[in-house]
């Protein structure tokens, strides 16, 4: 009886690390700015059949979503004694703005290595989201959807499956802009954890 215990308690054990990898891994991309390249690319990319208009108003969409998905890695939020929740951009001395934050110690919300990590791999995971899309591939390189087929079939999942190993190590402890606020839980502002 107690080996299937054990069992239970370790099996229980890994899914909760591999839920827990999982969620960091889903939290890697705003999906705000993943539906907007989405529902925009199409029309943009014409489809893939590009003109050089179609070429440059994509190429905006693409850096625009990927400084979305960057900047949204040193965004965090807090909750006041009200009740309200705050949002700021983490600097070296903490959350920036700091109006109102009343007796929130807002050092805690300091930038850390991870956020850089964190913002490395959004931008790798989102550009090859966006450049292997089969819109973004036809309409600036046609001929490589042809040639290259294995790798734009295998490429997603290794990049996906090297984001998600290193989301493991650090996890995200932000909730920013586009990720809901832990203050809604937990309205004292300990909303970030230090890594």
């Amino acid at each position: 009886m107690a080996k299937s215990s054990s069992k239970i308690a370790s099996s229980s054990s890994i899914s909760d690390k591999t839920f827990t990898g999982l969620g960091n891994l889903i939290k890697l991309l705003p999906t705000g700015t993943v539906f907007v390249f989405q529902f925009l690319n199409p029309v943009l990319t014409n489809y893939g059949h590009c003109s050089p208009v179609n070429k440059v108003l994509s190429s905006i969409l693409i850096a625009l979503c990927g400084f979305s998905c960057a900047f949204s890695c040193f965004t965090d939020s807090y909750g006041d004694g009200n009740g309200m929740v705050h949002y700021g951009i983490a600097t070296v001395n903490g959350l920036w703005p700091s109006s109102g934050s009343g007796s929130v110690d807002l050092s805690r919300y300091k930038l850390r290595i991870g956020d850089f990590v964190h913002a490395f791999f959004s931008v790798i995971v989102f550009a090859v989201l966006s450049l292997l899309d089969s819109n973004t591939v036809q309409c600036f390189y046609p001929s490589f959807e042809s040639t290259e087929k294995v790798l734009l079939m295998a490429l997603p999942p290794v990049i996906g499956a090297v984001a998600g190993s290193v989301f493991v190590v650090f996890p995200n402890t932000r909730h920013g802009i586009g990720y809901p606020s832990a203050s809604t839980n937990d309205s004292s502002g300990n909303s970030s954890d230090d890594n």
